[in-house]
This record gives C-alpha cells, structure tokens and sequence, in this order.
C-alpha cells in the first residue's frame, strides 16, 4: 500500500474517517505544525500534517517548513501533495475555481529554504518545481469524475500573513501568476530535496486584490467559499487515491 503525505492548509477535509497521531519525535529542525495524523482511505495510506497547526494557529511566515517535512519524510510517504487556498489572478482562477500549479515563482524572505547547512553548497534542479507525473495523475482522476479543473499556472508565494495589494497584484500579474498564496515555498523545494515528488493542489478563494468586484476582499466570503472547495478537493483526492492502487 503506497503512502501519500498530505499538507493541509486553511481548509479542513470533511472525510469521515478516523485519524490517528503516528509515533513521532521532534527532529533537528525543531516541532512541527502538529504531531502527524494518519489514516487509510481509498486503498491509500495517508499521513496528514496541518501546516497551520490545530487548532489553525501558526501565521505562513512562522510555519517550521523544515520540520514539517522531515516529519513527512519520517514517515517514508511515497508523495507529498499539497493543499493551498489561494487568490485568482488569471482570468479563469474565479472564486471555487481549483488549479494544478506547475511553477512558481518565490516572493518570501527570511524563511529557511534548505535542509544543507549555511556552508554547505548543495544544489538542486529546480527548473520544475512539481511532479509532473503526480500533475497527470491527478488531472486525470478530475476527469474521471467530471470535476473542472485547470491544468498548470504558475503560484505567486508572498511573504504573507497581510494580504497583497492591488499594486502587488498587478506586478504577480505582469510576472505571469496564476494565483497567490503564502504557503508554497519552501515547501517545494525542501521535498525536491529529499527527493519527494511533489504537487499543488490550488483551491481559488477569492479574486484578488483589485480584480474583484468590491473595493474590499471579504473574509467571511473567502472561508465560506474555502469550506465549499475543500468538498471538492476531497473528491478529488479520493478519485486521485483510486487511480494510484
């Protein structure tokens, strides 16, 4: 049975299955989010680790990446796929739209991006940042169930917990974003390095700054929206998790 690590972002995941804490010690790199959770569903094992801890708590920019993913790692997942509400800048990431990213462009600052000590120079090829087999994959378990989804952009990564600008907004736009979020780096990185495959399931919660319809964005409608998608992310994990048996 393949084992698929899961990151959880702002939305929660309404499966009725129970999860259980796994055997888990802090690593080097300090506590993770949360003591991973695993559960068995659709012929898959899986291991899920809030990024934002439980209850939601821990701001993008003070996550520990690094422990979140040697946790993951620890527990020998055969794939990471990660989940991020984000903001819609193309013109066909509408509010409840779902995206699978294929680039990325880093806009953080201060995170710790490598598991290599500071003098220690090791590279790695980063020219495509997600998994283009698990991309297919799950672009393809969508299909099977008539779910829309749109295949490839590039994630705009800010520094966050403040939301952009609308002239920020216009810059990620003439840079060729897709969407914005806050938690995608150094995510994707750190999981190329430990040699992980990799991949991004974009839930649009709202248009973002200056494209939509009000002056202001609306909290309240964002995690109203974010609760609905995540509906549809479910199904289509579980699509996803028939496909990989």
């Amino acid at each position: 049975m393949k084992t698929v690590g899961l990151l959880v972002g702002s939305g929660e995941l309404p499966w009725d299955v129970q999860w259980q804490p796994v055997d888990y010690a802090a690593s080097a790199y300090g506590e993770a989010s949360m003591i991973p959770q695993r559960t068995e569903l659709a012929g898959m094992r899986l291991v899920r680790i809030n990024r934002h801890g439980v209850p939601h708590r821990i701001a993008p920019h003070a996550i520990n990446y690094q422990a979140n993913l040697a946790a993951l790692a620890a527990q020998s997942v055969d794939a990471i796929v990660a989940l991020n509400t984000v903001g819609g800048i193309a013109a066909h990431a509408t509010s409840g739209s779902l995206l699978i990213a294929d680039q990325l462009i880093d806009y953080t600052w201060g995170r710790a991006l490598s598991f290599a000590a500071d003098d220690a120079v090791e590279h790695i090829d980063f020219s495509h940042p997600y998994d283009a087999h698990l991309n297919e994959e799950l672009v393809a378990a969508a299909a099977s169930i008539d779910l829309v989804i749109h295949q490839g952009g590039t994630m705009a990564v800010t520094q966050g917990p403040r939301l952009e600008t609308v002239a920020e907004i216009r810059r990620l736009a003439q840079d060729g974003c897709a969407v914005v979020g806050m938690t995608g780096m150094p995510e994707a990185a750190l999981a190329r390095e430990l040699g992980i495959p990799f991949a991004c399931i974009c839930l649009v919660v709202n248009r973002a700054a200056g494209l939509g319809d009000t002056e202001q964005l609306d909290l309240q409608q964002m995690h109203a929206v974010s609760q609905a998608g995540m509906r549809k992310v479910a199904q289509l994990l579980v699509a996803f998790f028939e496909r990989q048996r």
